[in-house]
C-alpha cells in the first residue's frame, strides 16, 4: 500500500526557499514510486512504496528542521501518473489533511489514513522518534553515523580521536537504542494504518 508524502516548509515568507535542496537530496537518496517533486510554493510531496522508507524521510525531515509534514497512508488511484502532483485517491486526501493538522502540532508531523486508530498510533510513535532526533546534539549525530553505517564503536571511536566509552556515552545521550526500537515499531503502525 502506498504512502503519500506532503511536506511544506515553515516560515517560508521570512526564510530562503529550501524545497529545491530538499527535493535533490530525496530523490538521490529514496526509492520512491513518484519522485518528490514541488507542487506550490514551498511545499513538495512524493509517493513511497514502503513504511520503513517512510521513517526514514520523515526523520530526515525532521532533522534537517523546518519542514510541516504530512503522511497519508492508503490506496491511490492506478495506474500511476508520471508526475506525483497528478496522482489521486485517498491517500493524497489523507496527506493533505496531515500536512495541515501538522502544522498545529507542536512536533511539526502528522498522519492520517485508511485506518485512523493505526494512523494515530503511528502519529504518536512518529513524533516520539521526532523528540528524540530533534533533541539529539552533533557530537551524538556524529557517533551514531559511524554507528549507523556499520562501524564498531571502537571505530567510531578511532575515526573521532575520541574513546570508545566516549562514543557509547554520545550514542546513549542520543536515544540510539530507543531510536533502533522504536523505528520498526512506526513502520508496522504505518503499514496498519494504509489498510
Amino acid at each position: 500500500m502506498p504512502y503519500v508524502l506532503t511536506v511544506d516548509q515553515k516560515a517560508s515568507r521570512r526564510n530562503p526557499d529550501r524545497v529545491g535542496a530538499v527535493l535533490r537530496e530525496l530523490n538521490d537518496a529514496v526509492p520512491a514510486l513518484l519522485a518528490f517533486e514541488r507542487t506550490a510554493g514551498d511545499e513538495f510531496q512524493g509517493l513511497l512504496a514502503e513504511p520503513d522508507e517512510v521513517v526514514d524521510v520523515v526523520l530526515r525531515l525532521v532533522r534537517a528542521g523546518d519542514w510541516s509534514i504530512g503522511v497519508g497512508a492508503g490506496p491511490v488511484q492506478t495506474p500511476l501518473p508520471s508526475s506525483t502532483r497528478a496522482g489521486a485517491g485517498p491517500a493524497y486526501l489523507s496527506a493533505r489533511r496531515a500536512v495541515d493538522a501538522a502544522k498545529q502540532r507542536a512536533s511539526r508531523l502528522a498522519v492520517r489514513g485508511a485506518v485512523p486508530a493505526e494512523a494515530g498510533d503511528a502519529q504518536a510513535v512518529l513524533s516520539a522518534l521526532a523528540v528524540v532526533v530533534d533533541r539529539r546534539s552533533e557530537q551524538a549525530w556524529e557517533a551514531i553515523s559511524l554507528v549507523g553505517k556499520g562501524s564498531t564503536q571502537a571505530e567510531a571511536a578511532a575515526t573521532l580521536g575520541i574513546s570508545r566509552q566516549a562514543v557509547g556515552q554520545r550514542l546513549a545521550a542520543g536515544l540510539w537504542d530507543l531510536e533502533r526500537e522504536l523505528r520498526p515499531t512506526a513502520g508496522r503502525l504505518l503499514a496498519r494504518a494504509a489498510g
